[in-house]
């Protein structure tokens, strides 16, 4: 599985989680110099405290794009620190 935005692939990994309706990449599969992380943080009930990651490339960037939860629900601790993304980013099989 890829996640591209801006024509640059943000995350690759053969080792991807889908939980729910989301695909969750490993942390050592993205692509840091990509991301920034944002200060913003919220609660759900199906995972926990998300925290969030602003995309930049180039000059463009993409506003808490991509999220993950350091401490999950005890029901998704399986995506504990995994890193999933908005519906901005394309996610793709190839």
């Amino acid at each position: 599985m890829k996640a591209l935005w801006n024509n640059q692939i943000i995350a690759e990994s053969d080792n991807t989680i889908q939980h729910q309706d989301k695909i969750f990449f490993p942390p050592h599969s993205i692509k840091k110099e990509f991301l920034r992380e944002s200060l913003t943080h919220d609660v759900t009930h199906e995972f926990g405290v998300a925290s969030f990651y602003t995309i930049k490339i180039w000059d463009q960037e993409n506003l808490d794009a991509a999220y993950f939860f350091s401490e999950p629900v005890p029901e998704a601790s399986h995506i504990k620190n995994y890193v999933a993304f908005n519906d901005q980013i394309e996610i793709t099989q190839d």
